[in-house]
């Protein structure tokens, strides 16, 4: 994005908040490896079965958290900011980080939702015709709807005790870190990159 690689912006991120003691690049990709040593940053080779799709990113989680440990590098708090949110801000962070208090097992982080299961969105039965997703009591204005948020990939801010433990991420205590909608886009196909393009032009245009 913008002649950097999305890694960059990660990087670069985690190397401005003075409470990150060590970075490390999660991946099965020597070309990524490589650009990670680069920049002065420890790799973990990340198994093929960890790496596909539709691969759980928890479980990437657990078995960085594991290798470290053999490696006898042991620590309290994981963060994971994925690539796939480059506009993301050091605040956006850091708040997530001291999200993470007693009693809190994982801080994820979301934008408010544009669309609501209780009033505007739709599933398909199996006769083909649609319904609401929820079957709740009958809302007929979205401002009457219990608010939902949309997860994104800023940061995941979690207890390592709760990570090797957990299958998903809401098995546990979640805290939901809302973010500005401008700082939250998150990646999945080109329509989205040419968007954040066209955001961080604007941030450089104004900051």
């Amino acid at each position: 994005m913008n002649g950097k690689p999305l890694l960059y912006y990660s990087i670069n991120l985690a190397k401005k908040i003075k409470s990150i003691q060590s970075i490390f690049v999660s991946t099965d990709d020597q070309s990524i490896a490589k650009y990670a040593k680069k920049n002065n940053v420890q790799v973990i080779k990340r198994p093929r079965n960890l790496s596909k799709d539709n691969s759980p990113e928890i479980d990437a989680w657990k078995h960085a958290i594991k290798y470290l440990k053999k490696k006898k590098i042991v620590f309290n708090t994981f963060l994971s900011l994925p690539t796939t949110s480059p506009l993301r801000s050091k605040q956006d962070v850091i708040k997530s980080l001291s999200m993470l208090k007693s009693k809190t097992d994982i801080v994820l982080t979301g934008v408010k939702s544009k669309r609501n299961p209780w009033f505007n969105m739709a599933i398909k039965k199996e006769n083909g015709f649609f319904r609401l997703i929820s079957r709740g009591k009958k809302i007929y204005n979205r401002q009457a709807a219990p608010e939902t948020v949309d997860l994104t990939t800023v940061a995941y801010v979690a207890n390592v005790s709760y990570v090797l433990k957990a299958k998903n991420y809401f098995d546990g205590n979640v805290k939901i870190n809302l973010v500005p909608n401008a700082r939250a886009i998150d990646i999945d196909d080109k329509n989205d990159l040419e968007y954040a393009k066209f955001l961080l032009k604007l941030k450089k245009k104004y900051n």
